[in-house]
């Protein structure tokens, strides 16, 4: 017990850069997702074929790829040429990546509900965007909180990921501390703290579900 109490502070700092880097990727990818979602619906066709292409690269090549992508040869991309340090270059990949998966949940989930209730709003007068903000997007949150709760609780869990630019995440502390001591028990502890991660998102959607459960009525 003494040698768990000894180990806590460097894996507590680890659970706060794990937890930083979930927090930022979530408050940037969940808006540009939305975003990409309406303009792949969009009526614009160079556009859509656009976002469905930039979500086809997405989904179709490993994060870790793109991470590394970002920070070791993004530098030497003609005209780009820019060096991100390790924090901002596992952002842009953690939100990029996760922006395709937001984009084609919410899609799917704005194209869920019925035809008819667009044509009722264009009835009242409403604009595409009244539409969508009073009528589509409230209906949509209801049915798309089971597909975002698993991407968001398997994005706490992708975070260890950053352990490849060398970040002092939860992961790498536990590894270190393994390495150092030559026993696994920082691993089962760093196991409880990402099960006690996973166990305030999950309680935290199902609120949002049961919140959301009036527009079944």
């Amino acid at each position: 017990m003494d040698y768990v109490l000894n180990i806590l502070g460097p894996l507590i700092e680890g659970t706060g850069v794990t937890l930083k880097m979930f927090m930022v990727t979530i408050v940037l990818a969940v808006p540009l997702g939305l975003a990409l979602a309406l303009l792949r619906i969009s009526r614009w066709p160079f556009v859509s074929t656009l976002v469905n292409a930039y979500i086809w690269l997405m989904r179709g090549t490993p994060l870790m790829l793109q991470m590394l992508f970002i920070y070791f040869a993004l530098p030497f991309v003609p005209v780009i040429g820019i060096r991100l340090p390790d924090f901002p270059a596992a952002v842009v990949a953690f939100v990029l990546n996760y922006a395709a998966y937001f984009a084609e949940i919410f899609r799917a989930g704005i194209q869920s509900i019925d035809r008819g209730q667009y044509e009722g709003a264009k009835v009242l007068g409403l604009s595409y965007a009244q539409t969508m903000r009073r009528i589509v997007l409230p209906q949509m949150v209801k049915r798309i909180l089971p597909p975002v709760s698993n991407e968001t609780i398997t994005l706490i869990k992708d975070t260890s990921l950053i352990y490849v630019l060398a970040m002092n995440d939860l992961l790498r502390a536990a590894r270190g501390i393994v390495q150092r001591d030559f026993t696994t028990t920082p691993f089962i502890v760093a196991a409880a703290f990402y099960l006690a991660m996973t166990l305030v998102l999950t309680w935290g959607f199902q609120y949002l579900e049961k919140r959301y459960a009036v527009y079944d009525e």
